[in-house]
């Protein structure tokens, strides 16, 4: 009797013995994918530069502002970026946002080369006053900042509402702009950045033109924000101790035409705290350093 365990897949007429089956053929191994060029950054980069370089002006006026510069963002973190006065940090920031096209290299969001403002990255300016919409309410700002969102106009509203809120301006929704104070307005914007569905927020100096107790109020605000919204940040700021109190790290940028000096990072404790971040030995050493850097390159001016 035949062992029933055993397939027949062929027979030797001249032996008269069954041959088992052989091993199964070995599968051709899928293709390779071909890694992403390196001018996209590093697995886990959401924002790469490479080789940046931007002039401004025509003719004899035209000026050198940024000259090969290159960085990374990680997803995930929070990037101060400080430099002289003038160096050309908003300029930088511009680029980054497709606002500004480059002269020569490449910027990469999400692996995808920046020819135009791509989704994804919301901008924070300096002067509120004249980035907000001072015809529209408060609410209707937040609101012009999701017109590129795939939700429906419900869904747009009832989530400009919770961002408000979010920011502390519960009950502030139908006033406009100019009905309220300059950090209101800030966290407005803020609230309009978010609403977007940013994944990196370019920061320019937001919290340059409020006054020192609600800057403290929005450092922390922001640094909430971005924990509770997955957000990547960059910051431009003249103010060292912000650049330092914010950070995840600090890249110090030389004068005009500007390019990267130093990358520092900072290993101070989170979540920060006005008072003990700002007394412990390594903020103020980070602090020292820093200063230190763009003092110097003041002096050789």
């Amino acid at each position: 009797m035949s062992d029933p365990t055993i397939a027949i897949t062929a027979a030797d007429p001249g032996s008269g013995h069954i041959t088992p089956p052989g091993p199964p053929p070995k599968a051709n191994p899928p293709p390779k994918a071909n890694p992403p060029p390196k001018e996209c950054g590093a697995e886990g980069d959401i924002l790469a530069v490479r080789g940046l370089r931007k002039t401004l002006g025509e003719g004899a006026s035209r000026q050198t502002i940024i000259d090969g510069l290159t960085l990374s963002v990680r997803t995930g973190e929070f990037l101060s970026l400080v430099g002289p006065s003038g160096c050309g940090k908003t300029t930088l920031l511009m680029c980054l946002a497709g606002l500004y096209g480059a002269d020569d290299g490449s910027v990469h969001f999400e692996r995808q080369r920046v020819t135009a403002p791509p989704r994804g990255v919301s901008v924070v300016f300096q002067d509120y006053s004249r980035s907000l919409l001072p015809w529209k309410n408060n609410l209707e700002n937040v609101l012009f900042g999701m017109w590129r969102t795939a939700m429906s106009e419900a869904q747009r509203r009832e989530k400009a509402v919770e961002l408000l809120h979010t920011v502390g301006l519960r009950g502030y929704e139908k006033h406009f702009p100019w009905q309220v104070s300059g950090g209101m307005q800030q966290r407005v914007a803020i609230a309009r950045g978010l609403g977007a569905q940013s994944r990196l927020l370019l920061l320019d100096e937001p919290l340059a033109a409020v006054d020192a107790q609600t800057r403290a109020e929005l450092q922390d605000l922001l640094l909430d924000l971005a924990r509770r919204f997955n957000q990547t940040c960059l910051l431009v700021t003249h103010d060292v101790d912000e650049a330092v109190y914010m950070a995840d790290r600090i890249i110090v940028l030389s004068r005009r035409p500007t390019r990267v000096v130093t990358d520092l990072a900072v290993p101070l404790p989170k979540p920060r705290d006005q008072l003990g971040t700002r007394e412990d030995r390594t903020y103020l050493d980070l602090r020292h350093e820093v200063i230190t850097l763009i003092r110097s390159m003041r002096q050789a001016a």
